[in-house]
């Protein structure tokens, strides 16, 4: 194949990162995208008078700009696309998992989804306990036993493979880095959990890619993936402790940062404002760049999840009498997880980043390379 041909491939292929597909199938893992939109109008189904779909957040809240917010964005579309209502439960404790569960099972919900890990118990124990109600997870199995079975017959999980998605954001990352002279890169997560880790090790994992590649020694601060260990703030709320976490790390000379876990990243972007370092961020989750456009000029890229397009495909399924428990799994071949655009800092990357990334992309898709996590789904 001619090279002008190979450039023009990689271009179009980096074009998909910024765009996660809107039609995503739940049928199962690595399920190619539908060619027509999911939302396009034209396809959704009648739902039955009683069908009601519900949604219950995790204590970040639906105003997180990340997981949160797109789940709910995701059962927003959706009950617009069906012409129905929709209940939608915030937690802001842990405390409040088991009673808002109680709550849109007592209000006769048809298909409860529970955003995030950390509802899995309590979702469990509400799906074993009305084995007629649909039940959706986010970013979990709901296998409390670890035996490799969904703990109920009637939860569908949703998950994502983030590390592939993070890989490429790490190797961006590497490559600012090594044009900036800081050589030095670093990372936090919120809650010790998978689905936390699993960016950090992508993350790690495409940093060292870069360094393999370009005879580089462009260092992470926060994690090791090897050892699974690193910096935690043990929650998800923007306080102190996020702020001081986020220091601490700012501190050891990272020019990019990754905050993983919903709000945390506020106050990544404070201590990066009041220390007045010329340090850039990566978003997660959803395109911080554009959900939070003040921070658009430390936002050098996003690993995304296209939670909201799972939310809305499932939401349709189960509207339409076709809701299936097979777990559905993120890649980047589906594109269920992607790279955002670089917006205005695409034209400040070191040349032949952009292809570069395409090229990386291409061979994960391809399966020429594995992201090699502990945490992938």
């Amino acid at each position: 194949m001619e090279d002008s041909v190979i450039r023009t491939t990689r271009k179009a292929a980096l074009a998909g990162l910024a765009i996660v597909s809107s039609a995503i199938l739940l049928a199962g893992c690595g399920t190619a995208p539908e060619e027509e939109p999911a939302g396009s109008g034209s396809g959704a189904p009648e739902p039955a008078d009683d069908f009601i779909p519900c949604l219950i957040s995790d204590e970040g809240g639906w105003n997180d700009r990340s997981f949160n917010q797109s789940a709910k964005e995701g059962m927003d579309r959706a009950a617009e696309e069906l012409d129905i209502e929709a209940q939608e439960m915030e937690s802001t404790t842990a405390n409040d998992y088991a009673p808002n569960l109680e709550t849109l099972v007592s209000n006769g919900c048809s298909l409860i989804i529970s955003v995030g890990f950390n509802l899995a118990a309590a979702t469990v124990e509400s799906a074993l306990a009305n084995p007629d109600v649909e039940y959706a997870i986010i970013d979990d199995y709901a296998d409390l036993e670890f035996d490799g079975e969904t703990d109920a017959p009637n939860i569908k999980p949703l998950v994502f493979n983030t590390a592939e998605a993070a890989y490429l954001g790490g190797y961006a990352a590497a490559a600012w880095s090594a044009q900036a002279g800081g050589n030095k890169v670093g990372t936090f997560g919120g809650g010790e959990i998978p689905s936390v880790k699993v960016f950090m090790d992508g993350f790690q994992l495409g940093v060292e890619k870069y360094n393999e590649d370009k005879g580089a020694e462009v260092g992470v601060v926060g994690w090791d993936v090897e050892a699974q260990k690193g910096s935690f703030t043990g929650g998800f709320e923007a306080n102190d402790v996020a702020r001081q976490t986020a220091q601490g790390i700012l501190d050891q000379g990272v020019d990019v940062i990754l905050p993983v876990g919903g709000p945390i990243y506020t106050s990544a972007a404070a201590a990066i404002r009041d220390g007045g370092a010329d340090v850039k961020l990566l978003g997660v989750d959803s395109d911080l760049a554009v959900k939070d456009p003040e921070l658009a000029d430390l936002t050098l890229v996003s690993i995304l999840k296209a939670i909201d397009q799972a939310v809305f495909d499932t939401t349709v399924a189960a509207a339409g009498g076709e809701f299936d428990v097979t777990p559905y799994v993120g890649t980047l071949e589906n594109e269920g997880v992607a790279l955002s655009s670089f917006h205005d800092f695409e034209a400040e990357l070191p040349e032949g980043t952009l292809d570069e990334i395409a090229a990386l992309q291409e061979q994960i898709v391809a399966g020429e390379i594995t992201v090699e996590s502990p945490n992938s789904p």
